[in-house]
């Protein structure tokens, strides 16, 4: 579980101002902090929240029983103030409203503030969040040590340590940063969620520059609607101390968000529109995009001068991810030749665009797209690189937005030539059963093929196509798992292509 460094005890009324007209919290020490009660340490501080299937509190006897000092417990109607007090017989107590909103700022101050020591970059939006914090971080690092927190993984470029969710809970989001600054991290970039947003994840970090790739549809289990999603994404913009904001003006929402923000943060509107100057204080446009078969030439003018950027990445949108970098970069004061340079040299991201060649066979992508905007962006890209025939594999999520499916479904039949709808990671859904909200989308099924069993899906989509064909295995990218009927078997996109390519498919 989440400890100091550096082992010291602290004052439970230091970690929030508040506790301390509270007796018993003025002398309080508590050594280790937690909002799992299974991670709860002796003489540490359990903070229990409201979840989505219960209050923490249910697990009191846990937290008690594995030596917790104190408790800051959330009231709720089902645990109001009375109902925790009476905990107190048994361990220290204390109910704070608000405490989701607090969490973050009691885990800053418990492993010292960390995030104050360093530049934080935080990247929001439907696609692209990981690529471009991913590129950012390899970039900034020819100049200071950066670190990077998302989907993919936590840690430095090419030392990543795996991740469970997109943007950790509020204390191990900080016992990580602290971690990260302990080894020598000056900057970090960021991917932050709607989720992270909405449930105050993010609370207690201090963000230097907030980053805007787009909004297209996803999460609508949990958001409801378009509104609320976009709201939740705008948060990140509503800081206080936020120095810069980095935003794709080309989308609604953006250029939205860019007239929100611009009066009270230094702005850079990003796009290839003509609206740029009148959205931010400076600008970056995109002015032309060359694919080739070994990558993209980028041509751009900007408030810092003009310039052409030649990258070994494939796919169009991806030119959009390095222009946004690309600002990133020069409103931190690179000189342009340096930033261009930086980010020609970056790697593709695990699961992104990956591509993977062999002797006589199809090129295979495997990508993590899983929305409908992301799909048809990867598929429109690659039908640009591709000479042959463009086969799509892929599926959808069980237990998530049940509306992507047909969306989906229309989209690859519209842009591949072949398509191969196989499980994704069914959860609890039955796997026919979201085959057919797929196919609700898709008017003709001539090119249509069905294969539950992802694996051979990979397989008999590479074997059946030729050697100038494009095979897209979208859906899961990085993902080393499968989630079904309730477990989570080992399974790689990644490691099933290369297997296949390279003759050790099972």
């Amino acid at each position: 579980m989440p400890q100091r460094t550096d082992k010291k005890s602290l004052l439970l009324a230091d970690l929030l101002p508040g506790l301390s007209g509270i007796d018993w919290a003025r002398h309080q020490t508590v050594s280790s902090l937690a909002l799992d009660s299974r991670e709860v340490d002796r003489n540490g501080l359990w903070l229990a929240l409201q979840g989505t299937r219960g209050h923490a509190l249910e697990h009191f006897a846990e937290a008690r029983d594995r030596g917790a000092a104190a408790v800051i417990a959330e009231p709720t109607a089902q645990w109001d103030r009375d109902r925790i007090a009476r905990l107190s017989a048994e361990l220290p107590v204390i109910a704070l409203p608000g405490l989701r909103r607090h969490a973050g700022e009691i885990a800053a101050r418990f492993f010292g503030q960390a995030a104050h020591a360093m530049r934080v970059i935080g990247v929001t939006g439907t696609n692209g969040k990981t690529s471009v914090a991913h590129f950012l971080a390899q970039a900034l690092s020819t100049r200071v040590s950066t670190a990077v927190l998302g989907t993919v993984g936590n840690g430095f470029p090419g030392d990543l340590q795996p991740s469970t969710h997109t943007t950790l809970d509020a204390v191990n989001l900080h016992a990580m940063l602290s971690g990260l600054f302990a080894h020598g991290a000056r900057a970090v970039a960021m991917e932050v969620s709607s989720h992270a947003l909405h449930q105050d994840r993010v609370a207690g970090v201090p963000f230097h520059t907030a980053v805007f790739t787009n909004l297209t549809r996803d999460h609508q289990d949990y958001h409801g609607d378009m509104q609320s999603y976009a709201d939740a994404k705008a948060r990140l913009f509503r800081g206080a101390g936020l120095s810069l904001a980095v935003i794709n003006v080309d989308d609604e929402t953006g250029a939205r968000l860019a007239a929100e923000v611009r009066p009270r943060t230094y702005t850079v509107a990003v796009g290839s529109g003509s609206r740029l100057t009148a959205l931010g204080d400076r600008y970056l446009r995109l002015r032309e995009v060359e694919t080739r078969a070994d990558g993209l030439r980028v041509r751009f003018d900007s408030s810092w001068g003009t310039g052409e950027l030649q990258s070994h990445l494939l796919g169009r949108f991806n030119a959009e991810n390095l222009v946004l970098s690309l600002a990133v970069l020069l409103a931190w004061d690179m000189p342009i030749g340096s930033a261009i340079a930086a980010l020609e040299q970056v790697r593709p991201v695990a699961g992104r665009m990956m591509v993977f060649l062999a002797p006589h066979q199809p090129r295979v992508v495997v990508d993590y797209a899983h929305t409908p905007d992301a799909l048809e962006k990867v598929l429109g890209s690659l039908r640009e690189h591709a000479s042959g025939r463009l086969v799509c594999v892929f599926g959808c999520g069980g237990d998530r937005d049940r509306g992507k499916r047909a969306q989906m479904g229309a989209v690859a039949q519209r842009l591949a030539d072949r398509v191969v709808i196989t499980d994704d990671n069914p959860r609890s859904e039955d796997p026919q059963q979201i085959v057919e909200d797929i196919l609700g989308g898709m008017s003709d099924h001539q090119n249509v093929h069905i294969e539950h069993d992802r694996a051979k899906a990979i397989r008999v989509s590479i074997a059946a196509a030729a050697a100038n064909d494009l095979v897209l295995v979208a859906g899961k990218g990085h993902e080393d798992y499968q989630e079904s009927r309730g477990r989570r078997l080992p399974f790689s996109d990644i490691a099933q292509v290369q297997a296949t390519l390279h003759g050790g498919a099972e």
